[in-house]
């Protein structure tokens, strides 16, 4: 299975910040790239940098058009999950979700034009109540890959932290 993240909208000052966890909860539950339109492009340097320590490949593009991107990534046989507090019940969906080969999540950050809602091909709410867009993100990611992104290793990574009970453990790896 193959996800990326198409994150619409950006709230100036406010989503720096909130877009940015986004992208590193995108990179830490499995997905593979992030696409985003008008963000501020030191996030991209952001996610380069948590690459370089904590290994993988996970990328960002930055977009011109959002519509055009979820219209070609459609066309190129993507499944769009779009996330909504107004959509069908993550627990009714879950499993037809798991099945799909490529997946875009549509993650908004301001009102979403309702474009979005016609095109996807699931609007899918993790409660019906406000809340983060974050953590709507997460829990879809973990519903999805039922835990399975946590068990993966980066060769490419410097530094890797290892469970304790108690503490911090963490090992540094030189990297040629």
């Amino acid at each position: 299975m193959k996800i990326e993240v198409l994150r619409i909208g950006q709230r100036l000052v406010r989503d720096d910040r909130v877009t940015t966890h986004v992208a590193l909860v995108s990179r830490a539950f499995g997905v593979s790239k992030i696409l985003m339109q008008e963000v501020n492009p030191e996030i991209k340097n952001t996610i380069y940098e948590i690459n370089r320590a904590w290994g993988g490949t996970f990328e960002v593009e930055i977009i011109d058009n959002w519509k055009k991107t979820l219209k070609a990534k459609k066309k190129d046989s993507f499944k769009i999950v779009h996330l909504s507090m107004y959509g069908e019940s993550i627990d009714s969906v879950q499993d037809n979700i798991r099945q799909e080969e490529l997946i875009l999540i549509v993650v908004g950050a301001e009102k979403v034009p309702r474009e979005v809602y016609d095109l996807a091909d699931y609007n899918v709410a993790v409660g019906n109540q406000p809340h983060s867009e974050i953590s709507a993100l997460a829990v879809l990611l973990d519903r999805v890959l039922q835990g399975k992104q946590f068990l993966k290793k980066h060769a490419n990574a410097k530094q890797e932290i290892v469970p304790v009970k108690k503490g911090k453990k963490v090992i540094y790896k030189t990297i040629d």
